[in-house]
């Protein structure tokens, strides 16, 4: 376990924090908050509530690092890893970088040939999309919906093709309608999840078709909310995507209606449609 929690000089380390249950933190987490020179926090409040309820005490310096002062306070945690101190950067829940400070960190420190380093733990992204019962296996992750109408829109027209599930983060006041613009463009069946207060006392997950869960979600929600929605469907192969391989099989010397099976079996348009199709472009 020393080994698992050593600590390295003149490194910055991007640590992920608890997203409720302070019991998720790792001893990895738990050395650095103890024995990191320089911690940067998002909120430097929630930093040292997460301390109290982990009972570990913090003897590093602590600075604020947030989306808007990202670029100045850079900098300065480059300058600390570069002469030999340990920089711990959290953020509020999860893993910066995340929908969360630390992007423009980590850029400069890869140009600058500073060392950073990942501590993983709790993420509400992967939570969410391990526990909604939606397919695992391609994914995206799309960040925070976006507030404005027209944005939102825009961005739901572009994914609605999407064939991969999708996970979004929301405010849980505006919950209710984005789930209803969803809806309109992703149509009103797909399947979503709706995961609230993950691994908090009051964690709920409500599934359902997208129109049912956005009349669920209108009165408004509380707590933090992670949206994850299924992928589209396949497009149905119409005949006519087909009915060139008919053909070639044809031109090879088979029977037009031992082709039309043969293609209908390995693609699942109708044998009779896929028969039709091809007379049709034979007589043109």
């Amino acid at each position: 376990m020393r080994d698992s929690c050593r600590v390295s000089d003149g490194k910055i380390y991007l640590a992920a924090t608890p997203i409720g249950d302070a019991g998720d933190a790792t001893p990895r987490l738990r050395a650095l908050l103890e024995s990191a020179d320089l911690i940067a926090a998002e909120d430097t409040r929630r930093l040292l509530n997460l301390a109290g309820r982990m009972e570990v005490p913090l003897s590093g310096r602590i600075l604020a690092f947030h989306d808007h002062n990202e670029a100045d306070r850079s900098g300065e945690l480059l300058d600390a890893a570069r002469a030999g101190q340990t920089v711990l950067v959290v953020s509020d829940a999860g893993m910066p970088t995340v929908s969360d400070p630390g992007y423009r960190l980590v850029r400069r420190a890869h140009d600058e040939g500073v060392a950073v380093t990942v501590v993983p733990g709790a993420s509400a992204v992967l939570t969410a999309l391990a526990i909604s019962g939606l397919a695992t296996d391609r994914f995206s992750f799309e960040g925070f919906a976006p507030r404005k109408d027209g944005d939102r829109s825009r961005l739901f027209h572009a994914l609605a093709g999407e064939q991969r599930t999708m996970v979004f983060f929301d405010s849980p006041h505006r919950t209710g309608d984005t789930l209803a613009a969803m809806a309109e463009h992703f149509g009103a069946d797909r399947e979503a999840a709706v995961c609230r207060e993950l691994t908090k006392t009051y964690e709920e997950v409500k599934r359902g078709s997208l129109l049912d869960l956005a009349q669920w979600a209108q009165p408004g929600l509380k707590g933090e909310v992670t949206i994850v929605v299924s992928g589209a469907p396949d497009a149905e192969l119409q005949p006519e995507d087909v009915v060139a391989e008919v053909l070639f099989l044809t031109d090879a010397g088979m029977r037009l209606k031992a082709a039309a099976a043969y293609i209908a079996e390995r693609t699942g348009v109708r044998k009779k449609d896929l028969y039709d199709a091809a007379l049709r472009e034979s007589r043109i």
